[in-house]
């Protein structure tokens, strides 16, 4: 279910932020529901209409939709793709999962995230996410491999400094 959730997320994603080009979804969210309410007797439907209720528009890669699944599994509060934060100028910071209630905001670090210019663009969305008021939360391959219980250990504390009590 997971693997089809994760490549439903990236057919349906799309968005447009204040940097790079907008993202245009292969198709949209509502073009997919009213394609698998129509497919009665097709092979898997069922499965996608299970699916369809666990896709979210605007996330940007696999490992997102992992580590959202895997949060919302464990009873964590929800987390947004693409959430904006707005910074103390009021400009909008993009994050690839938040939860506003909490003011939390993880960032899936994948290797592109160790090139220096990518350093220096995360350095800078970092300080300006902190100084609005959020926490951030960096997940990256090696704490998946960790598996589900460090991941959701490491969420769920940064959301009890948040306020979170469950």
């Amino acid at each position: 279910m997971d693997d089809l959730i994760v490549v439903g997320d990236a057919i349906i994603s799309e968005h447009s932020r204040t940097f790079g080009p907008p993202r245009v979804a292969l198709v949209s969210l509502q073009a997919l529901k009213s394609f698998v309410e129509k497919a009665n007797g097709v092979h898997g439907v069922r499965k996608a209409r299970v699916a369809l209720d666990a896709l979210r528009v605007g996330v940007d890669s696999p490992p997102e939709t992992k580590l959202r699944l895997l949060l919302e599994e464990a009873g964590l509060p929800a987390f947004v793709p693409n959430c904006r934060v707005d910074d103390v100028l009021g400009k909008p910071v993009w994050t690839d999962l938040g939860c506003p209630e909490y003011r939390i905001c993880l960032e899936y670090e994948g290797l592109h995230h160790l090139l220096p210019e990518q350093q220096a663009l995360d350095a800078y969305r970092d300080q300006r996410v902190s100084e609005a008021g959020w926490r951030q939360v960096k997940i990256n391959k090696i704490d998946m491999t960790h598996g589900r219980k460090w991941v959701v250990a490491r969420v769920s504390q940064g959301l009890r400094k948040q306020g979170w009590t469950g």
